[in-house]
């Protein structure tokens, strides 16, 4: 019975959790919440919300939409509750605490993707892409090419960024094979999975990680090499299940629009103004990404006018020579509009969910099974796993705010198998689920789990990577 509880337990961790620290209730007692019924009718609530957001491809309704509802009637309930209890502003304070924490991080995301969407477009990704198709590479160094890339650029541009671009190179090379495609396809979602894990810029969990000040910056770099090691091992089983030939190269050419390559300079120095506010000023690192979309603000202007100067006939009169037609003006709203909105308003719903059900006291329950009878490296480890089932986000947060007593190794490595676990399944991570979408019928769900054991492989294999490496901090 106890085995039984303790796999339920596992299984339903990140719908029991909560998103604020042991002393939020203050005077309040929770002790008996967790059996009320409104507390129990809360975690239905979300367990409800959260299978639609599962079924999300099959119902065609946006992920953010069933859990934006449920958030704001767990939250009446948790208001209820607690005006019974004679604290009518308990869930105020509690529910203000939350929200800092959404708004934290919605100002650092919308700023990411701000810079993303003005990169793509002044064409860079796509004459990347366009110079990887050009160079005649075999379809084993395009498999391991565009690994590699992943990993690279996931840790700057985001994990599910870096699939869809490392993907698209991908199909552009393998034409009809898709033996070939659905492969690559693999070891991009690793590789960018694995990429996104050193990096607080890379995924979602190591941002809020970074942002909650349990990892430093340059802490993050111990577990590269247990990342490296967590795609390199189910790549080199995956290699040999690709052919040797080599594609007729394509001709398609991009070229960079004015102004590309400062604007990835300029997404360069705020990341570099983001950690500097984060290390030296004591300030939230939301701030100095705003400050860095301050940049692109005044450098949009410049490119307005300048675009508008090159197309002018009285100051260019061989304008319409260069430009076949008027280029849009860069405009800086227009890239703050076209960010993932549906994910930025999907982890509001996340947070404020999973931080009323915190106010029923349901993770002093988990937090005590998991991290204190199972111990620290077992829950991490199953982490992981949770995270290839349902998702990071969730199940990070509810780590990050049961906050148990670990040492620093153990968070390195519950950032890890968090970061890498949704690599297991297609659905696991934001990246797998995009390219299922890009590649629609070539990499599926099962295509996927028939890698899933080497994968696997990988992850145990990081694992012992990182308890070895940096023993000395666990």
């Amino acid at each position: 019975m106890k085995t039984l509880f303790l796999s339920l337990v596992l299984v339903f961790m990140p719908l029991l959790a909560f998103a604020s620290g042991a002393g939020s209730h203050g005077a309040v007692d929770t002790s008996d919440l967790p059996h009320s019924f409104l507390g129990m009718f809360s975690v239905l609530l979300f367990i409800g919300a959260y299978t639609l957001v599962i079924f999300e491809e099959q119902l065609h309704l946006r992920k953010s939409k069933p859990v934006v509802l449920a958030a704001g009637l767990i939250w009446v309930m948790v208001a209820i509750t607690f005006a019974g209890m004679g604290h009518p502003h308990a869930a105020e304070a509690a529910i203000r605490h939350n929200m800092l924490e959404y708004v934290e991080l919605l100002l650092f995301l919308l700023v990411a993707m701000t810079y993303i969407n003005a990169m793509d477009e002044r064409n860079v990704f796509q004459a990347l892409r366009s110079w990887l198709v050009t160079r005649g590479f075999s379809l084993r160094a395009v498999f391991w090419v565009t690994g590699l890339l992943s990993f690279i650029i996931s840790p700057v541009a985001d994990n599910l960024t870096t699939a869809l671009l490392m993907g698209a190179v991908a199909m552009a090379v393998g034409g009809k094979d898709k033996k070939f495609i659905s492969i690559a396809c693999i070891n991009i979602v690793v590789a960018a999975n694995a990429g996104g894990a050193f990096s607080p810029f890379g995924d979602i969990t190591t941002l809020m990680v970074w942002q909650k000040g349990l990892v430093e910056f340059s802490e993050f770099f111990s577990i590269f090499i247990p990342a490296l090691v967590n795609w390199l091992v189910p790549a080199i089983f995956m290699n040999f299940a690709i052919a040797k030939a080599t594609p007729k190269p394509s001709r398609d050419q991009y070229v960079l629009k004015l102004g590309a390559k400062r604007i990835i300079a300029l997404f360069l120095c705020t990341i570099a103004t983001a950690v500097s506010f984060h290390n030296f000023l004591n300030l939230p690192p939301a701030t100095g990404m705003m400050l860095g979309l301050g940049y692109l603000g005044f450098f949009s202007f410049y490119l307005k006018k300048k675009e508008h100067r090159n197309y002018d006939i009285d100051d260019n009169p061989l304008a319409h020579q260069t430009y076949h037609q008027r280029p849009d003006p860069f405009d800086l709203f227009k890239k703050v509009s076209r960010a993932e909105w549906d994910t930025l308003l999907f982890f509001y719903g996340v947070i404020l969910c999973v931080g009323g059900l915190a106010q029923f006291g349901y993770l002093a329950l988990v937090s005590n099974v998991l991290y204190h009878d199972l111990g620290a490296t077992f829950a991490n480890v199953m982490v992981g796993i949770l995270s290839a089932i349902v998702d990071n986000i969730p199940v990070m947060f509810a780590v990050l705010t049961m906050h148990p007593e670990m040492s620093h190794g153990q968070w390195l490595l519950v950032t890890l198998t968090a970061g890498v676990g949704g690599s297991m399944l297609s659905i696991g991570s934001a990246a797998g689920v995009a390219l299922m979408g890009a590649a629609r019928g070539i990499y599926t769900f099962g295509v996927h789990l028939k890698w899933t054991p080497v994968i696997l492989l990988g992850y145990a294999a990081s694992i012992i990577c990182h308890l070895i490496i940096n023993s000395a901090l666990m």
